[in-house]
Order: structure tokens, then sequence, then C-alpha cells
């Protein structure tokens, strides 16, 4: 039996080279199509199952957890899925990298443009001024969004840059204190002091890795990336507010000449800035793990609140006046 075993077990696989690791690592496979390749090639498997939830996703850690597969998590984790991974890094969606942009100009658009165009029509004011109102407001707080988002990412981005600089110069000409410092903190966090000296001692080895490791866990500092720009996170920002700032104005512009009674035209108003404010949830929970409905909900629900007070308060305004 056991000749028989041997005589018919798959001959030893080579290791994978590094050309074939970033062809898996740059390719968006599935992990059958990925086995399939590697089965083809005479290499070692990623994986030998593939859970139902999980057919169609790509060999990525990300998608893995997104499915709770473990055995496409460990296909992920395993030793040809790092190297590849680490000979092609994984290009990060821009839209991702941006949510914060998008979602902040977006989110502020519809609101800020809508409670323009409630609170106009609360106070009863004519239809061409609260076109005037809500045209001249989305442009003004486009700008003025776009603007402040970008000049306080760069702050941010400078005063970070200069914490680390000033962590260089300590590390420069004291390294002990810097290196005592980092083994209380991670003494501190609940590692033993010896564990936590022969790790920050190792760290210390390379100055640049350890200057930056301090700004991280010392200081609570994220670097900035080289390649971010803080005016194009302005400039995401402005494009967001004015994308979804529009639409609370659409049923204005496009039914202003006709004979539209102003609360058909407020009605439309609603309708679209509801669906607007459900679709940037939606689009929010695209790069979260909340549910896609529960992060509309959300956001829809946040949206309405603002733009009640604002009718509200012109309604109030315009009894008072």
């Amino acid at each position: 039996f056991s000749q028989a075993a041997a005589a018919t077990a798959p001959p030893e696989r080579d290791a994978p080279t590094m050309v074939e690791l970033a062809t898996v690592a740059q390719s968006k496979l599935t992990l059958s199509e990925v086995d399939a390749l590697l089965r083809k090639q005479k290499l070692p498997a990623t994986t030998t199952a593939v859970s139902p939830a999980c057919k169609g996703e790509v060999v990525d850690p990300k998608a893995a957890f997104v499915c709770l597969d473990i055995d496409a998590s460990k296909a992920a984790h395993s030793a040809t899925a790092i190297s590849a991974r680490l000979i092609a890094p994984e290009k990060h969606s821009g839209v991702g990298d941006r949510l914060k942009s998008v979602v902040y100009g977006g989110l502020d658009g519809i609101i800020t443009t809508f409670a323009v165009v409630a609170g106009a029509t609360g106070g009863h004011l004519d239809t061409s001024i609260i076109l005037i109102l809500g045209v001249s407001s989305l442009i003004a707080d486009a700008v003025s969004m776009g603007m402040g988002d970008a000049i306080s990412s760069k702050a941010e981005g400078e005063m970070v840059l200069k914490e680390r600089e000033r962590e260089a110069w300590e590390m420069e000409n004291f390294p002990e204190g810097e290196v005592e410092e980092m083994v209380q903190l991670y003494t501190e966090r609940g590692l033993s002091e010896d564990v936590a000296r022969t790790v920050v001692e190792g760290m210390a080895t390379n100055p640049d890795f350890f200057v930056d490791q301090m700004v991280t866990d010392e200081l609570g500092l994220e670097l900035p990336d080289e390649e971010d720009n803080p005016w194009t996170n302005g400039l995401v920002t402005f494009g967001s507010f004015v994308c979804f700032g529009v639409f609370p104005l659409l049923a204005y512009i496009c039914l202003d000449q006709t004979s539209a009674h102003q609360d058909t035209l407020f009605g439309l108003s609603c309708a679209l800035t509801a669906i607007m404010l459900f679709v940037l949830g939606v689009v929010k929970s695209r790069f979260t793990n909340q549910h896609w409905a529960l992060a509309g909900g959300e956001i829809l629900g946040l949206g309405s609140f603002t733009a009640a007070i604002a009718y509200a308060i012109g309604a109030m305004v315009e009894a008072i006046v």
C-alpha cells in the first residue's frame, strides 16, 4: 500500500519565481483561477477549498475578511501570497483614500444647499430668489470648503513633519533616551521589559524606521504620504460639494420657467435630496464595514433632521417679520 501511495503521489513542486509571484499579485484573479494557474505552472496551490460566500473574490486579505472565509484568509497569508504582495504592493483605491473628502464635501453640499432651499421655502420667498440664494450659496460654500480642507490638511501634514524632525534630532543626539522612552511606552502597553527592550533595540538599528515608529506610537500621529497632495483633497471636497449639492436645486433649475407650483418644486427637491443622501451613505458603506442600508439610512436621517430645522427656522423668521 505504501509503495502504491508513493507511486501515485504528486511530484514535489518547485518554489515560485519572483516573476510568477508578481504575476499572481498584479492579476485580479479569483482563488480558483489562481489555483488553476499555479497547478499549471506546478506551483503550490493557495488553498484547497473556497467557501460559497467567497467565490469570485480575489486573493486578498480584505476580501477574505469581508467573506469571513478562513480558507481564503489562510491563502492570503501563505508565504507565496505574502511574497507576491511585497513584490507588487497593493494599490488602494484613490476614492477610498479620499473617502473623508468625498463624504464630508458631499454631505455638507446636500445639507447646506437644501437648508437654504428649505429655509427660503419656509419663509415663502419667491422661486427666483430661492434659486439665486441656492446657486450663490452652493458655489461660495464649495470654494470655502475646498480651500478649508486643503489648508487644514496641509497644516496638519506640516505639523506632523515638524514633530518628526524633533524626534529625529533627539534620536541623533541622545538615542539612549529615546530607546528608554519607547521601552517604557511598550511596557505600559503590556509587554515585559525584556521583550520591550529587545523589540525597541532591534528597531533602533534603523534610525529612520525607529523615528517613524516613535511618531506613530509615542505621539499618536500619522505621517503624511509622500504622494498625498492636500490641494487634491481640497479639489475632491469642492467637486463632491458641487456634485451632490446641486441636486436640491435641480427642480428649480429645470422647472423655473414652467407653471409648476412652489410646493411641487419643493416636494421634488425633498425627494431628490432624500435620494442623494441615501446614495451618499451607500457610497460611504462601500469603503467601510457598515451595511449599505444602515449607512444610507444614517446619512438620510441626519440630513432630514438638519433640513427640518432649517425649514422651521425659515417659517419662524417669516412669521416674526
